[in-house]
């Protein structure tokens, strides 16, 4: 049976909310739209956890974080876990990783055969978070600068940037890769092409800034924005730096530079999704390539007043989750499905063995479940506290352990607005979501974990600075082999 190549391609930190193919017709993404209307569309999509570096994790492996103990951008994602790209190496499959995959840890290849560029965050413990409130896991605020990037005077246009240096190099060497290696290879090949963008800071080229001169922009109302209903999480995020005061005062400018500046950024990926469909062409491979494209969480974008992610409403823990094949089979699926679906995905379109102990289901040939629950955590940077939300059918529970808690039916509430938790007419499906996070995870055994592994670490991290040394990847490149010789 003849294999597909698979080409994987993965945006940083985009809402599908920002995306013409998912409704917001005000953002220019023709190439993906494209995509999109030959594709299979997965409508509710979600991370497993709204933060990088635990979500990569689980992209790669199936499994949930808790399962990983990859709860922050610090994580050591451990070598032993079996990733797809394992098992599609094992399958006979040339293994490339193109860009950002932020894997913490001595092992940056994690099944890849090699990777065509270095990774643009840092692979070690330079990251780890700072205790400032132990006794209420509050870390140290001023160590979570993002917030500045979220207002009139540091979104817009930049000549160039090193975000910006990122996304070029790995655009190059990805096409590179096709031109020279995947045309003419014997074996099929998995190819991942990972983006830094639209991932803040929100500086994009003036040409894409330009596309959006005097549009409608659509940003959300925070004058009415209230801060009732809302979560520890919520609050500790809030007080970190994810509300700070930079929306209250000149709200709506600084929304409207933010919107315009992601729109634009998200254009600019929507040009390399484009080309490298073009290069696929007119290398002959695009009928014989999957292609697919996700994130890895989203972004709030002033949404009930906050930014960034590491929450759990609709905003930051939804993703795009586009799958194309040869066919153009195309097809809008509404049941709810997870980041953690891609690895068993990638192992079965590849014709792997089937990805044992993982916690995904492969996408592939299955009637999904209109009642199976998709789960999300968010435990290990800004606060440390077990913080989850479920999703089952329309209906999406958030628990904050010994805390707060949310219900939303997303059917009659997409905006979540109408906290359902403590009422009598949703108590016995409040029942069964707490009841599903409960006998899955432990929440016990998280606080016990951030609480040793932060201190063993501080350990490592110090004796690597003093040491000089790194886990960061460098490509081995041959130039006696490149160019006319």
């Amino acid at each position: 049976m003849e294999k597909y190549n698979i080409v994987m391609i993965m945006a940083d930190q985009m809402t599908p909310y920002m995306m013409s193919c998912y409704g917001n017709k005000e953002v220019i993404c023709p190439n993906i739209e494209r995509l999109a209307q030959s594709s299979i569309c997965y409508e509710n999509a979600y991370t497993s956890n709204p933060l990088c570096t635990p979500a990569r994790a689980s992209l790669m492996t199936g499994k949930y974080t808790s399962a990983l103990h990859c709860y922050d951008n610090a994580s050591a994602f451990s070598c032993e876990e079996p990733t797809f790209a394992h098992y599609l190496s094992n399958a006979g499959y040339d293994t490339v990783l193109c860009g950002k995959m932020h894997f913490v840890g001595a092992d940056q290849l994690h099944g890849f055969s090699r990777r065509l560029t270095t990774d643009i965050y840092p692979s070690g413990f330079s990251w780890l978070p700072n205790y400032v409130d132990e006794e209420n896991h509050i870390l140290q605020s001023d160590a979570w600068g993002n917030a500045i990037h979220y207002n009139a005077r540091t979104a817009g246009p930049r000549k160039w940037n090193e975000g910006l240096q990122y996304d070029e190099e790995t655009h190059m060497k990805a096409r590179e890769y096709l031109y020279t290696h995947g045309s003419s290879a014997q074996n099929p090949f998995f190819l991942c092409v990972s983006y830094h963008h639209p991932h803040d800071p929100f500086n994009p080229p003036q040409k894409y800034w330009d596309l959006y001169e005097g549009k409608d922009i659509t940003t959300p109302d925070i004058d009415n924005t209230t801060k009732e209903g809302d979560t520890t999480l919520d609050k500790w995020l809030n007080t970190g730096f994810h509300r700070t005061d930079i929306f209250p005062v000149k709200g709506r400018e600084n929304l409207y530079a933010v919107r315009r500046a992601y729109s634009a950024l998200v254009t600019y990926i929507d040009d390399k999704v484009g080309e490298l469909i073009s290069d696929l062409k007119e290398t002959g491979l695009y009928e014989k390539t999957i292609i697919i494209f996700t994130s890895d969480h989203g972004d709030m974008l002033g949404e009930r007043g906050m930014v960034q992610k590491r929450c759990f409403y609709e905003w930051s823990s939804r993703i795009p989750l586009l799958i194309h094949y040869p066919d153009s089979r195309s097809e809008g699926v509404r049941t709810p499905v997870s980041i953690v679906d891609l690895a068993p995905t990638l192992a079965d379109l590849g014709g792997a063995a089937r990805m044992e102990e993982v916690d995904g289901i492969s996408l592939v040939s299955k009637t999904l479940a209109e009642d199976r629950p998709v789960f999300c955590e968010s435990h290990g940077e800004a606060i440390l506290w077990p913080c989850y939300m479920v999703r089952k059918g329309v209906y999406k529970y958030t628990y904050i352990h010994e805390k707060e808690t949310q219900l939303f039916c997303l059917d009659t509430d997409p905006e979540e607005r109408i906290n359902l938790s403590g009422t009598a007419e949703y108590s016995e499906i409040e029942e069964e979501l707490k009841g599903l996070i409960l006998n899955r995870f432990n929440p016990q055994e998280v606080l016990d974990y951030l609480d040793k592994s932060i201190r063993k670490k501080k350990i490592v991290k110090e004796a690597m600075e003093k040491t000089e040394t790194a886990w960061d990847y460098v490509p081995a490149v041959d130039e006696s082999e490149r160019f006319s010789r």
